[in-house]
């Protein structure tokens, strides 16, 4: 959510961010935020003169029946009744035109960044810098589920029938592989110096409207019956909404965290080979980074999550890229994002395992998560960001490509052999 007072001072601005975006449709919401906000001020200031009138009624009121003028305070009675009246209709449109101004705000997309290139969708995205050098293999690579039960690692069938579509057991070395992928990124996230946390894994309505735009909601969100909980699409939802309604002191901030839990996701309306079995899926875990700082600290933080990202993945001898987001393909409350590519062998091209997105104040104001200012002794909004570390069953696909042999093995690089009991291979059974 953007400031009012931006679109009290600039609503220009604020309209051609909303061009930029290819969102046309809500450009009407400018004028209705500016007149919605006229009218809660009009209502506010009409209500104010109204209780101070009040009290000064009352007074005479006293006055009146303390000096026998019955006529007279019998009138200011009628006038305090009127008033009284008015001031209730005044307190129940106030509320009213709140909500509705609210949901206009909140519907309104963040300023995006001078350097997000434009463009209507991901078609349009821009490739960044380029981390290993992608090479073909000398031998055809499988489609990757072939690869997982060539291994004994993946169970679909059973997954069907306990659960449906979207679901796997993974079983064996890959499982294994599975947790020792995220254990490394932990601690590769606590080496960097972030706090590791485990979060709750199910939230409230009031946390996913402040960390998401309706649409994105709408999209992901799984929402438990009949209780006011939403399972958590990732942890950066958990996370930010820990600070929800929180005053930090300037000395704690910059807030360096990294998190694990399992993600939840409706994941509609994917197609096609290669996303489905473990592409697209609508449970898996995954090690999440956020930050909480200073607005003039967000930009430097934003280059530093996505290359730790980078870094990771090299780590683990998987090439990758990074993709800059276009203005069309930026959630609304992003102000620039990347995602972090791998490479595939099978495709001959990258694919998404991560994405980075610098939020600015736009989660922050929804959540009211301030600072003390300690120049102006103010509380400021903060800045709040989020990338992946890694979800392992994006991260299994590039990984088990990348580093499949000719004989059906799998090399695992040195840097997750301690977390895997020193293994160097993973040997099809058959």
């Amino acid at each position: 959510m953007i400031d009012i007072n931006l679109i009290r001072e600039n609503p220009e601005l604020v309209k051609e961010n909303i061009k930029k975006k290819f969102q046309d449709k809500k450009l009407v919401l400018v004028d209705k935020v500016i007149a919605l906000d006229k009218l809660k001020r009009e209502l506010q200031q009409e209500g104010d003169r109204l209780r101070a009138e009040r009290n000064v009624i009352a007074k005479q009121i006293g006055v009146y029946m303390r000096e026998g003028k019955k006529e007279e305070a019998d009138a200011a009675k009628l006038k305090s009744k009127f008033d009284n009246e008015r001031i209730a209709e005044i307190e129940k449109q106030t509320a009213e035109t709140e909500a509705e101004l609210k949901t206009a705000m909140m519907a309104i997309p963040n300023i995006i960044a001078d350097d997000v290139p434009l463009g209507e969708d991901d078609t349009k995205n821009v490739q960044g810098k380029v981390f290993l050098k992608a090479a073909k293999k000398p031998f055809d690579v499988p489609y990757h589920l072939d690869i997982l039960e060539s291994l004994n690692g993946i169970d679909l069938d059973s997954a069907r029938r306990t659960s449906g579509n979207g679901f796997y057991y993974l079983t064996g070395d890959i499982a294994r592989l599975h947790s020792a992928v995220l254990t490394y990124a932990r601690d590769f996230m606590i080496d960097k110096g972030f706090t590791y946390c485990i979060p709750p894994f199910m939230i409230r309505s009031d946390v996913v409207s402040g960390v998401m735009s309706f649409e994105e909601m709408e999209g992901m969100m799984y929402k438990i019956e009949g209780e006011d909980l939403y399972l958590i699409g990732t942890s950066e939802h958990s996370m930010i909404g820990r600070f929800m309604g929180t005053v930090l002191p300037e000395s704690s901030l910059p807030q360096t965290l990294t998190s694990y839990s399992p993600c939840f996701r409706k994941e509609k309306g994917a197609h096609g080979l290669e996303e489905r079995g473990i592409y697209r899926i609508h449970q898996f875990e995954k090690q999440e980074m956020i930050v909480i700082c200073k607005p003039e600290e967000s930009d430097t933080w934003y280059e530093k999550l996505w290359n730790y990202t980078v870094e990771l993945f090299v780590s683990m001898e998987i090439p990758v890229r990074q993709l800059i987001c276009c203005s069309g393909d930026l959630a609304d409350l992003k102000y620039k994002s990347c995602d972090i590519e791998a490479w595939s062998p099978r495709q001959n091209k990258y694919f998404e395992v991560g994405s980075c997105s610098n939020l600015t104040d736009a989660q922050a104001r929804r959540l009211g998560i301030r600072y003390k200012n300690s120049k102006t002794g103010k509380n400021e909004f903060a800045h709040t960001l989020n990338n992946t570390v890694v979800a392992p069953p994006r991260m299994l696909i590039a990984f088990l490509e990348n580093h499949l042999q000719a004989d059906g093995s799998v090399y695992i690089p040195p840097v997750l052999r301690p977390y895997m009991g020193g293994k160097e291979r993973i040997v099809p059974k058959n």
